[in-house]
């Protein structure tokens, strides 16, 4: 049953579902992973892909930008089509000197700015954490490679205007990087009994100078991270 933001119908998504931000990079993924995937969903230029990977279902959706957008398909995967389990892979801006261009965190928790999750547990700091068994799924999968690291993230309604002192506050408290989706989709799984994983490539860093991945490599540079998030979908 279609959505007013999906137009699929049941069973036309895969029990996992990776989510890039760019509707370029979630269609992107889908001709690298799954040539003959089917197209489910395309309202607002957002389209859905449906394939397998090794003879496992599989499907790809973009989110678009930030917590609210997110919110909406998540929201809807979870309640409406049967969705088990979503990983969010993207980008970051890099806080911690244990990151560098290009390094892949997986985001075992993500603190985050505004409201998106205070209405879970009243009276209470929800704590947005990522399913354990898929940070595991994703950390063996990268057969300990130096360029990954386990560390939660900030999850932001803004992308302008952050006090350069709040990165570093953030990075003293070992937090990678800044990113606009990965909390709400953490209180999402927790809200309605899934699970969620964000795999995040470090396009530019917040709190040490550096050379910033252009919009074309922000685009393109992803293998790692959809190698290690493919890993935690099909585990």
């Amino acid at each position: 049953m279609a959505t007013p933001h999906i137009n699929a119908e049941k069973g036309d998504f895969a029990p996992a579902v990776l989510m890039p931000g760019d509707p370029k990079r979630a269609e992107r993924m889908a001709n690298l992973l799954m040539p003959d995937a089917k197209v489910v969903s395309d309202v607002r230029g957002i389209k859905a892909f449906t394939g397998e990977v090794d003879g496992k279902p599989l499907s790809i959706m973009a989110s678009g930008m930030g917590q609210p957008s997110l919110a909406i398909y998540v929201t809807e995967l979870f309640t409406e089509f049967d969705v088990e389990r979503v990983i969010r892979v993207g980008t970051c801006g890099g806080l911690s000197d244990v990151v560098k261009i290009g390094d892949v965190v997986i985001a075992n928790g993500a603190h985050y700015e505004g409201v998106i999750n205070t209405h879970l547990i009243p009276e209470t700091h929800f704590s947005a954490v990522a399913s354990h068994n898929l940070v595991q799924a994703a950390w063996e999968a990268a057969e300990g490679d130096p360029g990954v690291v386990v560390a939660p993230v900030i999850s932001r309604d803004r992308f302008y205007d952050v006090p350069r002192e709040v990165d570093e506050a953030a990075a003293r408290v070992g937090t990678a990087g800044a990113e606009m989706e990965a909390g709400a989709l953490y209180g999402l799984a927790a809200r309605h009994g899934k699970q969620a994983l964000a795999v995040l490539t470090v396009s530019d860093h917040l709190t040490v100078d550096s050379v910033d991945m252009t919009a074309e490599e922000r685009e393109t540079n992803f293998q790692k991270a959809l190698k290690l998030a493919v890993a935690a979908a099909l585990s």
